[in-house]
């Protein structure tokens, strides 16, 4: 079979080669799934740089996401068929053209739902549910930040946010990604490179602060919103989109904005921070995935939940892709077809 290989890290356009590998096999509790789209998540690009810890040796397969038809199921699995339309979550080895996955990790999609559209579906959506309906919990009325709102996973809060009647808002880096915002339904859609989201947002809270703050981008917006939120506020933590420095001073530079905060700090305030990491979720506690993937397809058939696609890239683009997402061009998930 196909599939796109890191073979070394750094720029998108000398990391990739595509190579022929081995079919893998579907172990005991796994499904083989022949893919016909993949999704690429931010953390790709980390693990590209070579600042992803969890990233396989090179040279690796990497990928998170797939979407496509069963096409061999291993030993123990009764919820899943041969034939079966699904979209899953991988522990890599998703840019390829066959994929193995914990059969906990797939959800059957409906025969209307196209498969490149359902590749958001898994990593985002699992992610956006698992943030702010196991962690915490929204109620109607609760002021919430979603951070990177435009992005794929920010996508995906927002709409789950309007779904609990929250007050939104939602920052974004440049005028066409804030009218996006506005037509999901976002109160205060704020652009973060032009305005002050911290001033805005505390004029516009009448200084009470947020609930909830759900942040992809660390830190000195971290430190920011850790002033932000209200007493019971808690701060969520999916990503850490400024640590894409890999010079050392710019490392040192990121990591010293997030601030540092003493239990005390937390407790007096009431306040929390919570991170996310769905792959060690997925390792030590899969039935949460499966909890979470089911939530997520029930809301896609509700229609809470609408994927938004920016860019569906062939199999052959990877590094154009790659480049896309790293630049923010996204406005929602970006896609690779074979």
């Amino acid at each position: 079979m196909k599939a796109a290989v890191l073979v070394k890290n750094g720029a998108s356009s000398t990391a990739f080669e595509m190579k022929e590998v081995p079919k893998p096999i579907a172990k005991p509790g796994e499904v083989l799934i022949k893919v016909a789209a993949f999704g690429l998540n931010f953390a790709d690009v980390m693990a590209r740089k070579g600042m992803y810890k969890e990233a396989p040796p090179l040279p690796c397969i990497l990928g998170y996401d797939v979407a496509g038809i069963i096409d061999a199921v291993g030993e123990g699995v009764l919820t899943l068929k041969i034939g079966d339309r699904v979209t899953a979550m991988t522990r890599f080895g998703g840019y390829a053209e066959y994929a193995v996955t914990n059969a906990r990790a797939v959800a059957i999609i409906p025969n209307y739902l196209p498969l490149t559209t359902a590749t958001a579906l898994a990593t985002q959506y699992c992610t956006a549910v698992y943030a702010a309906s196991e962690l915490v919990n929204l109620y109607p009325g609760d002021k919430v930040l979603v951070q990177s709102g435009a992005g794929g996973v920010g996508s995906a809060l927002i709409q789950f946010a309007k779904h609990k009647q929250c007050e939104i808002f939602a920052t974004a880096g440049s005028q066409i990604k804030v009218d996006y915002l506005r037509q999901q339904g976002v109160q205060h859609a704020i652009n973060y490179n032009t305005e002050n989201f911290a001033a805005i947002i505390k004029k516009d809270t009448q200084q009470k602060g947020i609930d909830v703050i759900f942040d992809a981008v660390g830190g000195k917006g971290f430190r920011q919103g850790m002033g932000l939120l209200a007493a019971g506020g808690r701060m969520v933590c999916y990503g850490a989109a400024q640590l894409t420095d890999k010079n050392i001073f710019g490392k040192i530079k990121t990591a010293l904005a997030f601030g540092f905060y003493h239990p005390a700090q937390l407790m007096m305030p009431s306040k929390s921070i919570i991170g996310i990491n769905l792959l060690s979720i997925g390792d030590q506690q899969p039935q949460v995935i499966e909890r979470c993937l089911a939530k997520v397809i029930t809301f896609y058939k509700e229609g809470v939940f609408v994927p938004a696609i920016s860019k569906v890239f062939a199999a052959t683009d990877i590094a154009a892709a790659h480049d896309y997402l790293e630049k923010r061009k996204n406005i929602g998930k970006v896609v690779i077809e074979w």
